[in-house]
């Protein structure tokens, strides 16, 4: 690890790009309410520790702002530290770094999304009128998911579940989606316009990116290229189609996953494919809303594919295999009910 001090009393420079910066800082013995109310403030920053007294941010001009406020008060309360500007080299890397602060955000939604399960329960239980402080209830729970949103700054997998349960209940309490999440399908592009484009979406595919990807090469584009970037949002260029991130023409859109909204939009009537997309919701949203015997399983699949595949390529690839063999299993099934399937053959690599 490579490690510059900052001055607390000079002009704060521009962090090196594809740095971390560091709070390292010894808390005096009193008062001892000191070392709970700093915890909270790095809690607030979305600061990560990585050693003990040790917390890490993205570089970036307000994080050492930020930090630099935080230090002021260790100092002034009698404690001692310091700021820097590190790039990793060895031991932890740049990805271990990252998957800390995914984890910490997906815990953080994991919360709000129990508290989004228990109030839907309580919605479903009382069908005529819904619970008076429901409204109160949702509203608070959008705070807290844009105070985590706000330091999520690598867009953990979590994010979008939580904003499709806030919709759907919204939508329950007689809200419209536009008053909360702007949707994204009046702007997608129509099945024919979706050949020969680059599909953007964020690195660390999981289920239902690696569903979407396979969605896309076979029954789409069987040449379609990918691309992934780093956070949350991208502004796409003249050939790229965004899916699964902020602002993408393709995303979640009420209580549904990406895989769903781009299944309903290519407009296939293929009941294998519906089998599929309720198994990829409920990896992803976590609600159990369809509840098919087979999500288990495949949700253990899906997790062990990206533990041994580091690359988003590498994911991508194996997960075309798998989701060939899933719709051949689903195809065959006794109990497709009526859905027609698909005339054309699946495409090949």
């Amino acid at each position: 690890m490579h490690i510059m001090s900052v001055p607390e009393d000079t002009d704060m420079p521009a962090p090196a790009a594809r740095s971390w910066l560091l709070l390292i800082h010894q808390l005096a013995p009193k008062p001892a309410y000191m070392r709970v109310k700093i915890w909270r403030r790095l809690r607030v920053l979305g600061a990560i520790s990585v050693k003990n007294a040790v917390y890490v941010l993205p570089a970036s001009e307000q994080a050492l702002e930020d930090f630099h406020w935080l230090l002021r008060e260790v100092k002034q309360s009698g404690g001692e530290g310091m700021i820097c500007d590190a790039s990793l080299i060895d031991g932890l890397n740049d990805g271990d770094v990252r998957a800390l602060f995914d984890a910490a955000r997906n815990a953080d939604y994991e919360d709000i999304a129990r508290e989004l399960r228990d109030l839907s329960s309580a919605l479903a239980s009382c069908p005529v009128e819904a619970p008076a402080d429901s409204q109160d209830a949702l509203r608070r729970l959008r705070r807290r998911h844009a105070e985590v949103s706000r330091v999520d700054f690598f867009g953990a997998s979590g994010q979008l579940a939580v904003e499709a349960m806030l919709c759907a209940i919204g939508a329950r309490l007689g809200e419209t989606a536009s008053q909360f999440r702007p949707s994204p399908l009046p702007n997608a592009p129509m099945p024919d316009d979706l050949k020969g484009r680059i599909w953007v979406t964020r690195q660390g595919v999981h289920v239902d990116r690696i569903a979407c990807a396979w969605l896309v090469r076979r029954f789409i584009d069987p040449e379609a290229q990918f691309k992934f970037v780093a956070g949350k949002r991208y502004d796409a260029v003249p050939g790229e189609v965004r899916f699964d991130m902020f602002d993408a023409e393709f995303t979640h859109v009420g209580d549904r996953c990406t895989f769903e909204t781009l299944l309903e939009r290519i407009g296939l009537d293929d009941a294998a494919l519906r089998f599929i997309a309720e198994v990829v919701h409920d990896i992803d949203l976590k609600d159990d809303k369809f509840g098919r015997e087979e999500t288990a399983g495949i949700a253990h699949v899906i997790a062990g594919l990206c533990a041994s595949q580091g690359h988003d390529d590498d994911r991508i690839a194996r997960g075309l295999a798998l989701f060939d063999d899933l719709y051949a299993y689903f195809g065959n099934r006794k109990d497709q009910g009526k859905g027609r399937k698909t005339t054309g053959k699946i495409g090949q690599l």
